[in-house]
């Protein structure tokens, strides 16, 4: 009796040793899981489309550097199709996705998903274009696109002579007739572009020194969805038709974008602007996208403006990083971009305005591009 009464002791000391241990176990993995052990953490890179060069660069980029941290990375393309970049979203949270960088196509087409991805703790990194309508969006990496606008319109000015690059008055003293652009309505960024832009232009067109002929200013009227360059050209082809006739001819156009640029220059070239006699208006873009550089280089587009996407995209990484590690990113804007839910923090970078001047320094000494891309 008194061994049976011992080895009874013995079982129970053992069995609570043994639970005291499985419990320290369930212990240590839940530490580690919330002290963010993020090694091979699956995150979901969705982009809006392959058609524009500078997507496929920023999507590449921050795989790349997430990959190199250890992380997998599921990098989505949706070609500018909301239903595809939801769906794609859906996918990636169901597959597990410790955390979300969106492009999006439609800023405000998103709120279901991102309430999932709010609901199961998923991070959420708006890139370059900024989410509406969502309070589960935690960060927003993009340039500064009020001061982009701002370029834009410089760079228009600069090239119709009537400010020089230095900031002074030129000797050019109108009146000019230009016409404006605008990015896509669902774009938020486009209405930051349209504000900076007009915050230079509206003085001189108040004055009379800038005349928009078509009388075309609102957003709403100019601007073209998903920045379609096909749009664009119809748009510009439309009002050459209905405005400059008889000889009257439009020397400066604001664009927003370089695709749109390429699209708007072909609409000029068929109706006889880039001879001897009938030069190209000033036309203004953004992205430093391939064709456009070429196109400066060849005297057709007068500018564009640089957004080095490489550093978006390394603070982005950095961003993401931070995030699942439990820190707090750095941010440089806290006021600025409200999605009309809530001020997202916010890094913003600086952009740069190219023309033909510096294209070698800014795009090929700074290693964006090789010589032999641009030609």
């Amino acid at each position: 009796m008194r061994l049976r009464r011992i080895m009874t002791a013995a079982s129970a000391l053992a069995l609570a040793t043994a639970l005291t241990a499985c419990g320290s176990s369930e212990k240590t993995v839940d530490k580690d899981a919330k002290a963010g052990d993020t090694k091979g953490a699956l995150i979901g890179i969705t982009m809006p489309t392959k058609s524009s060069e500078r997507w496929i660069h920023d999507g590449q980029n921050v795989k790349s550097g997430l990959e190199k941290l250890g992380y997998k990375v599921d990098l989505q393309y949706a070609e500018n199709d909301i239903p595809t970049q939801v769906s794609q979203i859906e996918n990636q949270i169901t597959k597990g996705a410790r955390l979300l960088v969106v492009a999006s196509i439609d800023g405000t087409a998103l709120t279901t998903q991102l309430q999932e991805a709010g609901d199961k703790k998923i991070p959420v990194i708006s890139y370059d274009r900024l989410i509406r309508n969502s309070p589960n969006v935690d960060y927003y990496a993009t340039f500064d696109n009020f001061k982009v606008g701002v370029q834009q319109a410089t760079s228009l000015l600069i090239g119709l002579k009537l400010k020089n690059a230095d900031g002074s008055d030129g000797k050019a003293k109108g009146p000019f007739n230009i016409e404006l652009f605008a990015g896509s309505p669902d774009d938020n960024n486009a209405t930051f572009f349209y504000n900076g832009a007009m915050s230079v232009l509206k003085p001189y067109i108040d004055k009379g020194t800038l005349v928009v002929k078509s009388g075309q200013k609102d957003f709403k009227t100019i601007a073209i969805l998903r920045w379609d360059p096909a749009t664009a050209q119809k748009r510009m082809e439309d009002l050459l038709t209905k405005t400059y006739g008889g000889g009257t001819k439009v020397q400066g156009v604001l664009s927003p974008y370089d695709g749109l640029s390429i699209g708007i220059l072909s609409a000029l070239k068929s109706n006889g602007y880039g001879t001897a006699g009938q030069p190209y208006p000033v036309v203004t873009g953004q992205d430093a996208e391939v064709a456009s550089v070429k196109s400066i280089l060849a005297g057709e587009q007068y500018s564009t403006i640089f957004k080095d996407t490489r550093q978006l995209a390394a603070e982005t990484v950095k961003m993401a990083d931070t995030v699942l590690k439990g820190g707090k990113p750095a941010v440089n804007n806290t006021t600025d971009y409200n999605n009309g839910v809530k001020v997202v923090p916010s890094q913003l970078l600086q952009p740069v305005i190219v023309e033909k001047s510096n294209v070698q320094s800014a795009l090929i000494n700074s290693g964006y591009y090789t010589q032999a891309q641009i030609g």
